[in-house]
C-alpha cells in the first residue's frame, strides 16, 4: 500500500529471493518514473497479474514494521469515512525520515595508553581526561563544560593522540515515567474511581469507560493513576487533548505525578522532533504520548490505554482530507489494540452519554470539587432590564461585580468567544458590508494590526479610509464586539487593572500559553479577557468571577447541536471560577434568560437539559438516535457545482428509513474560492450508510474538477 489518494488500495510487486519483507515492512518500490516508500500489506496477490509485469521491491527499510492493529485501523478508518486507504496510510507515515535510523552523533573516548604515570600534562588537560572512564564516550562540548576548560583544550588532546573519535551510544529518547512517584492525595470518591480504572487497565482487554465529574473534581488526577497502572503493565498510553499546544498546566500536572515529561505529538513540533518521537513510539521508547488527534495514527507496538480528555470538544473532528472524529476513532483504535479506553468530560456529548446509558460504556462520576472548593454560583443578567451604556457591551451589574472582585484582591475573567475587534464592518452612508472575496463571510476587524481578516481562508487587507462601494470618507464603523473591543472598554472602565487577552491571536503556542498561565498564577494579572481557549482545563486558584459578555452567541442558526455546544462551552468557562478556597461567581449576560441553556446553567442541572435534548432528537431519528452523512459538492465554477449537486440529488437513494435533504447552498456557500452545495443523508440507527453512499456516488459521473467530500457523522454544517 502506498500513501497516495488512489482508490486501488494496494499494488503487487515481486520480492527478490534474498529479501525478507513480512506484512508491515516499510519498503521502497518503483512507481512509474519515481520511487516511493510503501508498506507491505496483508492479503493475496492478484492471480491474473503475470509475473513479467511485476516490478521488484527495491529496499526494505530498517524500521520497526507497522503492527497488525495499526494496519487494521488504517483499513477501518478508510472504509468508515469512504476515503482512499492510501490517504489514511499517509497519516500513519507522517514522519518519513523516521523510517531510517537517526545518524549517531560523534564524540571522544580515551585513546589506548592515554593514562600513563609518566605522562606530564597541564592541569586543564588532566581534568579533561579525568572526566572519561575506560570505553566511555562523551561529546567535546560536554567534556569542556564538565572540566571547566575551553573547547580548544579538548581539541589539543585529540591532536596529541590522547583522545580518539567514537560514536555516542544511542540513549533513550524519552525518560521513563515513574508510576510509583508520589501523586496528590485523592478524596474517597476519586480513589474509588481510580481503583475502577486501574482494574480496567490491569485486565488488559478492550472496554470503554466514561469518566464525568463537575469542573474541578480532579478527573485528571484520577486518570493519571490509570496511566501509572498502564506503565506497571509495561504497555504504552496515549492521551488525546483538544488543544495540546495550549496545555501547559496539564503538562505540569503530569510532571508532578510522574517526575518527567511525556512525549508530545502535535503540528507545531519541528521535523527532527517528529522524526525522533515517531521512531521512539515505534520502538516502544515513548511510554506515554500526549497529542492532538493525529497521535491516533502513531505506530504503538503495545497500546494499553487510550484517554480522550474533553471528549465533547469539536476540535477532535478533522474537517479536511480524511474527515473523521478522533473520539470515535479512538474507541476503534483501542478495540483493535485490546486496550482500555477512557472518555473524560464534565459535559459529555449526547452521543457518549447515550452509549453510557445503554450499557455500551461503563460510567464513573465525580460529584464534588477536590478539596474545600465549592461550585460557583451562576446568575443570568437580563440585558433587556440591565442594558450596557450606548456603544458599550458590559452591563452595570457585571461592572459592579468586577469592581467588587478587585476590591477583595481577587481575579476576574471576561469571556467572549469572538476574536478581533469587531465581527462586521459596514458603511454608515450606504450600508455596504465588507466581506471576504473568497468566502461567504464578513471580514473581522483586528484594530491592533490595522487589518481586516477572514477567519476561514486567512485573506487579509488593510482597513480602508473610504467605503469601497460609495467612496464615503470615514464612514466605516465596527458592529458588535470582539475581545479587542472588550479590552478597549475595560481599559476605560478599570484603568488600573492589569489585563491579559487570551485568544489564538495572542497565545499562538506552548511558550506563550505557559507564560500567560504563570503570570496569572503569580497574580501579575487582575483581569483575563479570553475566547474559547480559556475554557480548556485551566486552574487559576485566585480567579473567582467569570463574566460571559454574550452568552447567547452560538445559539443562533440551524445547527443541530447549537444548544448542546453552547451549554458545554459556557459550563466549562464557568468552571474556571472558585476552584480554590474563595467562592466563585458566574454572570451570564443574555437577552434570553429563559432559554433552556441559561436555565440549566443557572440551576446547575445539566443532566435535565441533556435529557430534554435527547427527547427532542429521538422522534426524528437525529443523532445519536439516527445516522447522518453529508456530501459537500464544490467547484470553482458555480454552475458546475449546481449541476453536480442536482445530479447527485436526482440519484439519491430512496429507501425506507432513509431521507436525503438538499441539495442546497452551504451556509458558507463560497469557501476559499470554491462554490459549495450540500446534501444530507439521514437514516435510522440500524441503517449502514457507507454502502448506500458508495452506491450513490458510483451512479453519478462528475467532472474531474468537481470535488465531493463525504462527511460521515458530521458535527458542523457550514
Amino acid at each position: 500500500m502506498l500513501p497516495l489518494p488512489l482508490d486501488a488500495g494496494s499494488y503487487d510487486y515481486a520480492l527478490p529471493e534474498e529479501m525478507e519483507a513480512p506484512p508491515g515492512s516499510f519498503v521502497v518500490v518503483p512507481l512509474g518514473p519515481r520511487e516511493m516508500i510503501g508498506v507491505v500489506w496483508d492479503g493475496d496477490p492478484d492471480p491474473d497479474l503475470p509475473a513479467r509485469r511485476l516490478k521488484p521491491v527495491g529496499t526494505v527499510l530498517d524500521a520497526p514494521p507497522m503492527g497488525e492493529s495499526l494496519r487494521r485501523f488504517v483499513e477501518w478508518v478508510a472504509a468508515y469515512t469512504l476515503s482512499p486507504p492510501g490517504m489514511v496510510l499517509r497519516m500513519a507515515m507522517s514522519a518519513p525520515s523516521a523510517l531510517e535510523p537517526a545518524p549517531q552523533r560523534a564524540g571522544w573516548q580515551l585513546a589506548p595508553g592515554a593514562i600513563r604515570e609518566d605522562l606530564r600534562l597541564t592541569p586543564a588537560r588532566q581534568r579533561v581526561l579525568d572526566q572519561l572512564g575506560p570505553g566511555e564516550v562523551r561529546t567535546g562540548s560536554e567534556l569542556a563544560e564538565a572540566a571547566g576548560v575551553s573547547p580548544g583544550v579538548v581539541r589539543g588532546l585529540a591532536d596529541a593522540g590522547l583522545l580518539v573519535p567514537a560514536l555516542l551510544p544511542r540513549g533513550a529518547a524519552f525518560p521513563l515515567p515513574d508510576p510509583e512517584h508520589p501523586g496528590p492525595a485523592l478524596m474517597p470518591e476519586q480513589r474509588a474511581a481510580s481503583e475502577a480504572l486501574k482494574a480496567k487497565v490491569a485486565a488488559r482487554e478492550f472496554g470503554v469507560t466514561l469518566l464525568t465529574g463537575v469542573t474541578g473534581s480532579g478527573k485528571t488526577e484520577v486518570y493519571l493513576d490509570a496511566i501509572a497502572e498502564c506503565l506497571r503493565q509495561g504497555r504504552q498510553a496515549l492521551v488525546l487533548l483538544p488543544e495540546i499546544a495550549l496545555s501547559a498546566q496539564w503538562l505540569e500536572r503530569f510532571r508532578r505525578r510522574f517526575g518527567v515529561d511525556p512525549a508530545l505529538w502535535h503540528s507545531e513540533l519541528s521535523s527532527r522532533t517528529r522524526r525522533d518521537t515517531w521512531r521512539a513510539v515505534a520502538e516502544g521508547g515513548a511510554p506515554v504520548v500526549v497529542g492532538a488527534r493525529s497521535a491516533l495514527f502513531l505506530p504503538y507496538p503495545d497500546l494499553g490505554l487510550l484517554i480522550v480528555d474533553e471528549e465533547h470538544e469539536t476540535a477532535f473532528k478533522q474537517e479536511d482530507g480524511v474527515i473523521y472524529h478522533a473520539r470515535d476513532m479512538a474507541v476503534v483504535r483501542a478495540r483493535l489494540a485490546g486496550a482500555a479506553c477512557i472518555l473524560v468530560s464534565a459535559t459529555p456529548s449526547l452521543e457518549t452519554l447515550t452509549n453510557a446509558e445503554t450499557g455500551r460504556y461503563d460510567h464513573l462520576h465525580l460529584s464534588e470539587r477536590h478539596g474545600s472548593a465549592g461550585m460557583p454560583a451562576v446568575e443570568a443578567i437580563d440585558l433587556r432590564k440591565h442594558p450596557p451604556e450606548r456603544g458599550r457591551f458590559i452591563s452595570p451589574p457585571l461592572i459592579e461585580a468586577v469592581q467588587d472582585t478587585f476590591a477583595r484582591g481577587e481575579q476576574a475573567m471576561l469571556f467572549l468567544n469572538r476574536r478581533g475587534y469587531a465581527p462586521l464592518t459596514l458603511c454608515r452612508a450606504c450600508g455596504h458590508r465588507l466581506r471576504c472575496p473568497n468566502c461567504t463571510a464578513w471580514l473581522v476587524e483586528h484594530r491592533a494590526q490595522r487589518r481586516l481578516q477572514c477567519h476561514h481562508c486567512g485573506h487579509a487587507e488593510p482597513i480602508p479610509n473610504t467605503c469601497p462601494e460609495c467612496s464615503a470618507l470615514g464612514s466605516l464603523t465596527p458592529v458588535g464586539p470582539g475581545v479587542e473591543r472588550v479590552l478597549e472598554e475595560v481599559t476605560q472602565l478599570f484603568p488600573d487593572a492589569r489585563r491579559i487577552v487570551m485568544a489564538s491571536d495572542t497565545i499562538p503556542g506552548p511558550a506563550a500559553a505557559t507564560a500567560a498561565a504563570e503570570a496569572i498564577a503569580n497574580r501579575q494579572v487582575d483581569l483575563i479577557i479570553g475566547t474559547q481557549i480559556v475554557a480548556k482545563g485551566w486552574h487559576f486558584p485566585h480567579l473567582t468571577l467569570v463574566g460571559v459578555v454574550d452568552a447567547d452567541l452560538g445559539l443562533a442558526g440551524g445547527d443541530l447541536r447549537a444548544a448542546e455546544r453552547t451549554l458545554q462551552l459556557l459550563h466549562q468557562v464557568a468552571g474556571r471560577a472558585g476552584r480554590a478556597e474563595a467562592p466563585g461567581k458566574v454572570l451570564l449576560q443574555t437577552f434570553s434568560p429563559d432559554h433552556p441553556v441559561m436555565r440549566a446553567l443557572v440551576s446547575g442541572d445539566v443532566a435535565a437539559f441533556m435529557e430534554e435534548e435527547a427527547a427532542g432528537r429521538r422522534p426524528g431519528h437525529w443523532p445519536p438516535f439516527g445516522r447522518l452523512a453529508a456530501l459537500i459538492v464544490s467547484s470553482e465554477d458555480e454552475q458546475e457545482a449546481d449541476r453536480a449537486a442536482r445530479d447527485l440529488g436526482l440519484s439519491a437513494p430512496r429507501l425506507a428509513g432513509v431521507e436525503v435533504l438538499g441539495p442546497a447552498p452551504a451556509p458558507l456557500a463560497l469557501l476559499r474560492g470554491r462554490h459549495r452545495r450540500r446534501l444530507l443523508l439521514k437514516a435510522r440507527r440500524d441503517v449502514q450508510v457507507q454502502p448506500l453512499l458508495r452506491e450513490w456516488l458510483e451512479k453519478v459521473d462528475l467532472p474531474s474538477h468537481v470535488r465531493v467530500q463525504v462527511d460521515v457523522d458530521p458535527v458542523g454544517f457550514l
